[in-house]
């Protein structure tokens, strides 16, 4: 599962990953340190009639091309990977619209136990948790797209869902599921649909995909949309 996740400012990202072309004029000049399903992210893809990597903006929040009602479907910012090659939500998607989303890192919750020291009380909260790689730098998530033609409006939504696989490492403590994280080295793999048939793109995923990352226990303030900031991922002190 993944929920909420930081993303870094758009110039860094265009330096990690040597990108020159982008389709629009104002882009994220900062990091967000509270990106939540719905909302426009970045998103790195391969034209098939081009080598180079795009930089582009999508709607968190995965619409089949096919889907004609007026409300996209809930839920769909997450898809497994396991099954994604035969559920027909994904199928096509996974075969030949590949794409990368850059992170800074994610949360996942847990549900705790925790004393009220006011009350005297034990109470059960869901404390979240802060992934980042041990040396701090962005990555990116396996994802999904399709475009997709909003019926009230004219012109199309490119739209995303980050894949995830069963949780590992200290992930793993937190969550049953955690988000597909691929090294650089085979990124042009996996956003070249003429490369990676189905199978092989899930093999990619099991021979590459990272788990070790460190883990962050963060407050609270990530539950709520509106807080956007990087106390959002300074470490809780005990207690």
């Amino acid at each position: 599962m993944c929920g909420r996740y930081v993303s870094p400012e758009e110039a860094a990202v265009e330096r990690a990953w040597h990108i020159g072309r982008r389709n629009w004029k104002t882009p994220f000049g900062k990091p967000r340190y509270n990106v939540a399903p719905t909302m426009r992210v970045i998103m790195l893809r391969r034209d098939a009639a081009s080598p180079e990597i795009e930089l582009e903006h999508a709607r968190w929040g995965f619409v089949p091309y096919w889907w004609k009602e007026e409300k996209p479907p809930r839920g769909r910012f997450n898809a497994k990977y396991e099954t994604a090659a035969s559920n027909g939500l994904w199928r096509e998607a996974f075969s030949r619209a590949r794409c990368l989303l850059p992170a800074l890192g994610w949360y996942e919750w847990r549900e705790e136990m925790r004393l009220d020291k006011a009350t005297g009380e034990v109470l059960k909260v869901n404390q979240p948790y802060y992934f980042v790689r041990k040396d701090r730098r962005p990555f990116c998530f396996a994802g999904l797209m399709s475009k997709w033609k909003d019926p009230g409006d004219p012109d199309t939504t490119l739209t995303c869902a980050v894949l995830t696989r069963p949780g590992a490492g200290r992930a793993g403590e937190i969550h049953g599921r955690m988000p597909v994280v691929l090294p650089d080295e085979v990124h042009a793999q996996w956003l070249d649909p003429a490369q990676l048939d189905p199978a092989r793109a899930a093999a990619l995923i099991e021979e590459h995909s990272q788990v070790d990352f460190d883990l962050i226990r963060v407050g609270r303030g990530v539950n709520r949309t509106e807080e956007d900031s990087e106390k959002l991922i300074e470490p809780l002190e005990a207690g």
